[in-house]
């Protein structure tokens, strides 16, 4: 979904199969009861309080920026999610992950390494639906968690460093989360990416597995 004309409440919308399916059947039966938002087209980085004809100028350039129509796919868009907060709260939820990278090998880590996970910037942020965590490569590691009720996907956009598919990768949601490696044969790198169900709020732990040492 997207705004064509900014000048205008003019919403742009492609249905999928279900939901083409659903509309032949009649407004009672096509009810959107959720939806989500992002602003993955807009380049922060160019507002300018530094512009020369002051302040109502200083975000002019996203202002002008093209907005993108709609498209089905998910690898482009919706990458970064707008999210509603309650009245009062006045700071963006950020994670607070220990330990922030992750080098372990199978013969002196063979118990793992657990993971926590707190949302700051208001109260029991995230404690509802917990956090999903996605391990990019299930060859170098295993991951468990204490489990939370939701749903789990993975999340895979274009340009991706890791190969996120849902193939290799484990998907898990939780509060609490250990990491143990797997007995690779070689140096094994990939990513811990830690996702606020409630907030959106992301972190990514780089993750370095070592092959176990021989004697």
């Amino acid at each position: 979904m997207g705004y064509l004309n900014k000048a205008s409440v003019t919403v742009d919308a492609i249905l999928t199969k279900k939901g083409r399916e659903l509309l032949s059947r009649g407004r009672s039966a096509f009810n959107i009861t959720q939806f989500a938002v992002a602003d993955d087209e807009i380049d922060y980085s160019l507002f300018d309080p530094a512009h020369p004809l002051g302040t109502e100028y200083y975000g002019s350039a996203i202002e002008n920026m093209p907005i993108v129509e709609a498209s089905v796919d998910e690898t482009q868009n919706l990458r970064y999610k707008l999210v509603t907060f309650g009245r009062g709260q006045n700071t963006i939820p950020l994670l607070q992950v220990a330990p922030l990278s992750i080098e372990l090998s199978y013969s002196t880590n063979a118990l793992g390494q657990q993971i926590t996970v707190i949302t700051t910037g208001g109260t029991n942020l995230d404690q509802s639906l917990g956090y999903t965590a996605v391990l990019y490569d299930r060859e170098a590691a295993t991951l468990t968690s204490n489990g939370v009720a939701g749903s789990a996907t993975v999340p895979t956009f274009v340009g991706e460093t890791s190969s996120a598919t849902s193939q290799n990768a484990i998907v898990l949601t939780g509060t609490q989360f250990t990491l143990t490696p797997k007995n690779v044969s070689t140096r094994t790198e990939t990513q811990l990416v830690i996702i606020g169900n409630e907030t959106g709020a992301t972190k990514v732990i780089p993750v370095v597995i070592l092959p176990a040492t021989t004697t």
